[in-house]
């Protein structure tokens, strides 16, 4: 084992791969009640979303373990799993079979490009500000989600949007929720997330939110997933490409900024910056997204939430191993997960949100060139309440603005066609 997750090597020991993945597991789990909960929505059964979310990122992870060596879980995106769910399927109208199915075609496309190492010349092309503003994006657009899931924000004819009654119910038990999770997460609590959901999912039971059935049992047999349900009938569509594009696109960067954030942290980075066995890694994320869509599950992506088990002190792929098992042991207590009400994890969405806004210090406003388009994508995902609106408004805006100030040269060709592809959208009305 030490010879094969180079354990001496990068100064770390079993028992302290342990301990990490298991603080990694902690810190992401919460994906577990958060993402049946969401896909559900669409008509999708949570107990085979359970299944699908809990095999999905087990998969994912034990690859990263066995041929990347990295100490990085992975899972169903959030943002992803919120673009499939509200944008997708119930605002865009389509099936979750087709949001699958472009799930799935995304995952073959990203596997190819892991091999082909045609993923550097995609990042390339899409401006650095627009990478950062698609995070801040999503994290506002999952935050609106948060509240609105809570009865926290809810339709107002007279405001577009307006608070709810936040005095009892729901709405206050969200509230209880996120006070309850910033106290842990700013006193650096390892799973600090998933202890607030189960704290405030508790706190429901008394405040009649939380319905614990008769004969309630932690323990459960996972329900079967649902496999490969696909609808291939409309992916020659411009729409279709909308939304398998902006799959990949979100995935490839929340992957990419995710190994090198928590590389860095691990100081695994080498002397040139690069990523070590960064295709292996790539690989990991691509065949876990696979694996999901024909489990019944959204986009895999690599956690951010793996640097709390780096800061326990994870180092190799080791602690990889131990949260995949972790997820596979989550299979017998879907019921404890399927259990926690929105009211419950919507808080978690909140605080999610928070995190994917710090972005947006990274984005250089004072060039209206680069800041006007970033700002664009940030504002209208959450106002059309879709994230390949913002995307797409967001690369038109760029290529339009720079090349009206003749900036050619800031335009990479990709972006020149992707822009002609948008365009062609709105003279087809898809």
């Amino acid at each position: 084992m030490d010879k094969f997750f180079k354990l001496q090597e990068r100064g770390t020991t079993i028992q302290r791969e342990f301990v990490g993945g298991f603080t990694t597991f902690l810190t992401m789990a919460y994906i577990l009640a958060v993402n049946p909960g969401m896909l559900s929505e669409t008509g999708m059964p949570a107990g085979g979303v359970f299944t699908a979310t809990a095999l999905a990122s087990a998969i994912a992870t034990l690859v990263m373990a066995f041929s990347a060596n990295l100490p990085v879980a992975l899972a169903p995106g959030m943002g992803l799993n919120a673009f499939f769910t509200y944008s997708v399927v119930i605002y865009g109208g389509y099936s979750w079979q087709l949001a699958l199915t472009a799930v799935f075609i995304e995952g073959i496309l990203f596997i190819i490009l892991s091999f082909v190492n045609v993923r550097e010349l995609i990042i390339k092309a899409i401006p650095s500000n627009l990478k950062k503003a698609v995070a801040v994006g999503i994290g506002l657009f999952i935050t609106l989600i948060g509240f609105a899931n809570a009865g926290i924000v809810v339709n107002d004819a007279g405001t577009i949007v307006g608070f709810g009654n936040i005095s009892s119910g729901a709405p206050l038990l969200a509230i209880i929720g996120l006070v309850i999770i910033i106290v842990l997460y700013a006193n650096k609590i390892p799973g600090s997330i998933l202890i607030g959901i189960l704290v405030t999912a508790f706190i429901g039971t008394f405040m009649g939110v939380t319905n614990i059935p008769k004969n309630f049992s932690i323990f459960s047999i996972p329900s079967a997933p649902i496999f490969a349900q696909f609808d291939f009938s409309q992916i020659a569509t411009l729409k279709f490409f909308t939304i398998f594009f902006t799959f990949l696109f979100v995935d490839i960067f929340d992957t990419v900024g995710t190994l090198v954030g928590v590389t860095t942290q691990a100081r695994l980075i080498d002397k040139d910056g690069e990523i070590p066995r960064v295709k292996q890694a790539l690989l990991s994320d691509a065949i876990g997204t696979v694996a999901g869509a024909v489990l019944g599950t959204s986009t895999v992506t690599s956690y951010i939430e793996s640097s709390s088990g780096i800061a326990a002190g994870s180092r190799t792929g080791l602690s990889s191993l131990f949260t995949g098992l972790f997820f596979i042991l989550a299979l017998f207590f879907s019921n404890l997960f399927l259990l926690i009400p929105a009211a419950a994890t919507a808080p978690a969405l909140i605080v999610v949100g928070f995190l994917m806004m710090q972005a947006v210090t990274e984005i250089d406003f004072r060039d209206p060139t680069e800041g006007i388009p970033a700002f664009l994508t940030i504002v209208i995902m959450p106002f059309s309440y879709s994230i390949a609106e913002g995307l797409v408004y967001g690369l038109l805006s760029y290529v339009l603005i720079k090349a009206l100030t003749m900036k050619f040269k800031d335009i990479s060709v990709v972006s020149w066609i992707l822009a002609a592809i948008f365009i062609g959208r709105f003279f087809l009305q898809l």
